[in-house]
């Protein structure tokens, strides 16, 4: 056979994951590639492969398996060396996902004659039981990742239930088994506990730790949140967290982790709470509050998520209550709100379609903005404003006096700390005043067009819309519908409206 009797082909790598960043995989399956087309009387004209990139997660584009498809369906790379086919190690190197290999088929068959090859030998994409087979394939790949990814979630889940250990590196503190203390570190962490909870500064303890030469458990220099991010970490009176909940147990007490803890629960639920009083605040870099976020500073996927309430009755005779989380179910394209698992402080047994409770929810609230506007008058000032100016002005007099030194220092901190705190209340007052009287001037058959809008630069987003709905209600408990699949039943929603 000569040269020129070779079939002119493309061949494909992946790799998901390349840790050591050498594509020592992608070079092995290129090697695998060069045997088949030999073997199968094929030329290789042109390499794509895409390193390190996942098949299946949403969002990750593959640049070379995109610029693989123009190729094969022009049949000609961009100098005009002609193009016949494929060749790959496997189907699932080249695609996990339906959509991807009904693509990459489109793409082969534009024209006849096209071949396509994995180690095993030639594939007729022409036949189209061949093309069933290959999609039947992208979806049991894609059904077994999702296996392997709950598996993983409820191994983590189960062994966090259990008090182990947490996979990982060193944590600063206790020593490379990862559960005995060090003698260092462990009694400088309590230390940084305790002045953080007297006042101190979390910036300060960093400059002073990078002055020592004290670096973290990879090497680093200490910064704010390298350092805040330890400090508020459960494993110190050794209890364990995942996505920000703390695992209990039946009784709903903290699970005892299986290392030496350095401080009590008592000190840190002290310290959780002061860094949780600074979330949705903007923190100076001493460590004190400047003044509040936005509302809803942070973009939601969804309006209701942390707003519905599970009103489950659980067995001692008290309201489950945990706020429920938001899902999209692609299988039945919308979204349901459904309570967490008992490890992560729900009970689990509540889930309600989401885009009927969101449309019920969106007409009470519309409604009960209609029904403010009608009957409501002009909301007036502030009147709080005399007080702020007041508290203002007993703060620039309190500075004048300690600037020409007629007060001493205890007595200026002293009514610093009173103050401060009274005017910033003050100011968030006025704040919601008059956000509330803007939106009492609005026109509420404009929110309605708006909130229903097709068009995305006039639709109200998401936040938009959580920020009415946290300002007409507190939250909504959902009841259980029973078991089995039931009709919605807007009944079941029992909204807790906010005082007028």
């Amino acid at each position: 056979m000569t040269e020129s009797d070779l079939i002119p082909v493309v061949d494909y790598a992946r790799a998901s994951a390349d840790k050591k960043k050498d594509e020592h995989t992608v070079r092995a399956q290129q090697k695998t590639n060069e045997q088949t087309a030999k073997r199968l009387g094929c030329k290789i004209v042109a390499r794509f492969a895409d390193n390190d990139k996942s098949a299946m997660k949403e969002g990750v584009v593959r640049d070379d398996f995109e610029s693989m498809l123009r190729v094969i369906r022009n049949g000609r790379l961009s100098d005009g060396t002609p193009v016949m086919g494929c060749i790959v190690t496997a189907d699932d190197r080249l695609v996990r996902k339906t959509g991807d290999y009904e693509r990459f088929v489109d793409a082969l068959t534009y024209e006849e004659g096209r071949v396509y090859a994995d180690k095993r030998g030639f594939k007729d994409l022409y036949s189209e039981d061949v093309e069933s087979m290959g999609l039947m394939g992208a979806v049991v790949s894609r059904m077994e990742i999702k296996k392997i990814r709950r598996r993983v979630r409820e191994w983590h889940r189960i062994r966090a239930s259990e008090g182990a250990l947490t996979p990982g590196g060193r944590p600063f503190g206790w020593q490379d088994d990862r559960k005995t203390l060090d003698p260092v570190e462990a009694p400088m962490l309590r230390q940084a506990v305790e002045r953080v909870l007297a006042g101190g500064s979390t910036s300060g303890i960093c400059t002073e730790w990078n002055h020592k030469g004290i670096k973290t458990p990879r090497g680093n220099k200490w910064v704010y949140r390298t350092l805040s991010r330890a400090l508020v970490n459960p494993r110190l009176c050794g209890f364990r967290m995942i996505r920000g909940e703390l695992i209990v147990d039946d009784r709903g007490e903290p699970v005892i982790g299986q290392w030496e803890p350095i401080i009590t629960p008592e000190q840190w639920r002290a310290i959780h709470a002061l860094f949780t009083a600074r979330q949705g605040m903007f923190v100076r870099h001493d460590g004190s509050i400047a003044g509040p976020h936005p509302q809803d500073y942070r973009q939601h996927s969804y309006l209701l998520s942390g707003i519905l309430r599970c009103g489950v009755i659980l067995a001692d005779g008290t309201m489950c209550g945990k706020g429920l989380r938001a899902g999209f179910v692609k299988s039945a394209g919308w979204h349901r709100y459904a309570c967490v698992a008992p490890v992560l402080g729900g009970c689990g047994r509540l889930t309600r379609r989401g885009d009927l409770v969101d449309e019920f929810v969106s007409e009470a609230v519309l409604a009960k903005l209609e029904e403010r506007n009608a009957s409501s008058a002009d909301i007036g000032p502030w009147p709080g404003q005399r007080e702020l100016d007041q508290k203002l002005e007993q703060m620039r007099e309190l500075r004048q006096r300690f600037a020409a030194h007629k007060i001493s220092n205890s007595l200026f901190f002293g009514e610093v700390e009173r103050l401060e705190p009274e005017i910033h209340r003050l100011r968030t007052e006025r704040e919601q005043h008059s956000l509330a009287a803007q939106r009492a001037a609005k026109d509420v058959t404009d929110i309605r067009r708006r909130w229903y809008s097709e068009t995305d630069d006039d639709r109200l987003d998401i936040s938009q819309k959580r920020t009415y709905v946290r300002e007409a209600l507190h939250a909504i408990i959902v009841h259980p519908a029973g078991k089995g699949r039931r009709p919605f039943n807007p009944d079941l929603l029992d909204p807790i409206w906010r005082e007028d």
